[in-house]
């Protein structure tokens, strides 16, 4: 199987099938994506909206195909604008199959969002992933009952394994299939199906299941219909779903979604069998501690302590020891040096490459021999965090904590995936319910959230110092964390969102899918970093070179040595942490592995590194979810808020005497 990028409608190929991948959210849909597409897919936005769509020309046994990743879905009467590209995909442009991937431990959620499928007359293959988590729950799905029942192919998988993939692969070769499953709402509200239906124009799905949308008052299908439709059939329509709301007594979609959960429910009893679970007692053991309100403080201390241990004293104390010191100390720098001062006699080429600000000297070293080993054992440390099933039950741990930000646990999976990148991570922000608590968190992330990178340069600096350093550098960010999210959730209007989130299993975490993540996740890095570092230096080069820089920190001389009492050299740590976060904290490193940086002046710098504005990419993708004017107010917040706790900070803990 091959996979390139292709062009064409909406950045599509044309003349391709399409394959539309549709499912629930975190049902492993992208997992599934991936391996069917192989590493080479592109991403885009869907027209008009801020969504990102992966998708990928794949060729399955010599046919091509488009393959189309789309956002997760609750419900095709979209509540989100996730859902609402999902409908509009599907409505459009109509995929050749749908593959649904379903959650194959919660089947009546899974078929609910069949039966809608079914309505809209699309080609389905149905895929029910994580077999296994629902084998260790006592779970057993009849896959031949419910092939024959729904009269579409159904397959397993367990996608980190790739178990069932060779059969994914021949059902979405084989000719696809409408389902024949039909749900009866009763006759009042068929007779309005009919009557609904007679007013609609041609669609690429059927006309009942638009039908349908229109009497749930679907607000977000409006835009189509008014491009379709006279005034006078649009006022019939809306005349129609009041009577029929009046005559039911109750909301039309509500009423749609009780039949269609009773019929799913119906559906799951006839296929669905309980059977002894297969999870051990040492995993239903660890699980419940983990989510006891004492238990679950024990095992976040250790997961804690272990990530501190790995990434902290194991990525940034030895790998980067020997990394920097060793491979670009001893023999790669100064053998760059020979051959750029053999090769380019020109002295400023040789500065630029190999001098104080070289792009291989400073940025190369900084990239390469800092970074990577810190950003790489933190990957893999998040991977199986992520695999094992402790983010979840961290939720439920932190949704105390969360409440008084006014967000709710399910908050702290955006953050825990800002650790790994603060960009990635505003995008994720879409899980939460409210535009307020999307907000919120977003805010958050940008103020008080280290990416994986800057996390590890700090927790390599700390870790040189001593226990007492790191706690006082959590502490600290932790209090503005508290602090600043009860402010904004006081200044925000809107209400709180509920918390309700599905535990799964915890498991064992393969190596082959820990690799997995690990090498894409350092591969992305690479890509991401290493040229906005090359960036970096050379801006600094050029103001080095113009007499900028001294200037710049001649201005910046109150704030970074009056209030904070850093060197002025900071200064520059501080301006490069606008186009990278741990590029700024990386230069915090290297000041303080040369002895420039006292300890109490180390833990000051990397608070306030950390609450400092978000990076570049992150400014831009907040700009690209909210806008511009919302961006900038953040960074006006973020900053004076990062440097008057610095100076606090530092102020405290030169009046105490704390020995660090």
């Amino acid at each position: 199987m091959h996979c390139h990028g292709g062009k064409g409608r909406h950045g599509h190929a044309e003349g391709l099938k399409r394959v539309a991948l549709v499912g629930n959210p975190n049902v492993g849909k992208s997992v599934i994506f991936g391996l069917l597409s192989g590493r080479y897919a592109t991403v885009s936005n869907y027209p008009g909206t801020t969504v990102e769509l992966s998708w990928a020309n794949v060729s399955l046994d010599g046919g091509r195909y488009l393959l189309l990743d789309t956002p997760g879905v609750n419900n095709l009467i979209p509540m989100s604008e996730d859902e609402r590209v999902t409908r509009d995909i599907l409505l459009a442009e109509r995929p050749h199959v749908v593959l649904q991937v379903g959650d194959a431990k919660n089947l009546r959620r899974t078929l609910l969002l069949t039966l809608q499928l079914a309505e809209m007359g699309l080609p389905l293959v149905l895929d029910l992933n994580m077999e296994d988590e629902a084998r260790d729950r006592g779970i057993v799905i009849d896959k031949a009952a419910l092939r024959e029942a729904l009269g579409v192919e159904v397959v397993g998988t367990v996608a980190p394994e790739r178990r069932g993939l060779k059969e994914l692969r021949q059902a979405l070769l084989r000719e696809p299939r409408i389902p024949r499953l039909k749900v009866e709402y009763g006759p009042l509200l068929e007779e309005y199906i009919r009557q609904v239906q007679e007013l609609l124009p041609p669609a690429p799905v059927s006309r009942r299941s638009v039908a349908l949308m229109v009497l749930s008052g679907d607000e977000s299908l409006r835009g189509w219909l008014r491009g379709r439709l006279s005034q006078e059939a649009l006022e019939r329509l809306d005349a129609l779903r009041a009577e029929l709301s009046a005559k039911l007594g109750k909301a039309v979609g509500y009423y749609i979604n009780e039949v269609r959960l009773a019929k799913a429910s119906e559906l799951t009893q006839k296929v669905l069998r309980r059977v002894a679970p297969q999870g051990g007692r040492v995993a239903e053991g660890l699980s419940a501690l983990s989510m006891h309100p004492v238990g679950g403080m024990v095992v976040l201390l250790a997961v804690l302590w272990g990530l501190y241990q790995f990434v902290g004293v194991f990525g940034a104390g030895t790998l980067v020891d020997f990394l920097e010191g060793v491979v670009f100390g001893r023999y790669l720098n100064p053998m760059f040096t020979k051959v750029v001062q053999l090769l380019l006699p020109i002295g400023l080429l040789q500065e630029l490459l190999v001098g104080p600000y070289g792009l291989i000297s400073m940025a190369l070293t900084y990239a390469i021999g800092i970074i990577l080993p810190i950003t790489t054992t933190f990957f893999i440390a998040f991977a199986v965090l992520e695999d094992s099933g402790y983010l979840p039950r961290l939720a439920i741990m932190a949704n105390r904590a969360f409440r008084v930000m006014g967000l709710s646990g399910k908050a702290v999976l955006p953050m825990v995936l800002g650790l790994g990148c603060g960009t990635m991570a505003v995008m994720t922000t879409r899980i939460l319910e409210t535009r307020r608590d999307r907000l919120i968190a977003t805010f958050l992330l940008a103020l008080a959230v280290p990416c994986s990178a800057q996390l590890g340069v700090i927790l390599g600096m700390l870790g040189a110092l001593s226990v007492r350093a790191l706690g006082v550098w959590l502490l600290s960010v932790l209090a503005v964390l508290l602090l600043m999210g009860w402010l904004a959730a006081r200044v925000l209007p809107g209400q709180k969102s509920e918390f309700m989130l599905e535990i799964p299993p915890m498991r064992m975490p393969t190596l082959g899918n820990v690799v997995l993540k690990t090498l894409n996740r350092t591969v992305w890095y690479l890509k991401e970093a290493v040229p906005l570092f090359m960036l970096g230096t050379l801006v600094l080069f050029v103001l080095d070179k113009v007499a900028l820089l001294q200037l710049v920190q001649r201005a910046a001389s109150p704030v970074v040595v009056g209030l904070l009492q850093l060197p002025p050299k900071a200064t520059e740590a501080f301006l490069l942490g606008f186009l990278r976060r741990d590029y700024g904290a990386a230069g915090l490193f290297a000041m303080f592995e040369q002895g420039a940086l006292t300890p109490v002046q180390a833990v000051v710098s990397m608070v306030t590194i950390t609450l400092f504005v978000p990076c570049l990419a992150h400014f831009f993708m907040t700009i690209k979810e909210y806008g511009l004017r919302t961006a900038l107010l953040m960074v006006a917040v973020i900053f004076p808020t990062a440097v008057l706790f610095g100076g606090l900070l530092n102020w405290g803990l030169r009046a105490l005497g704390l020995s660090l």
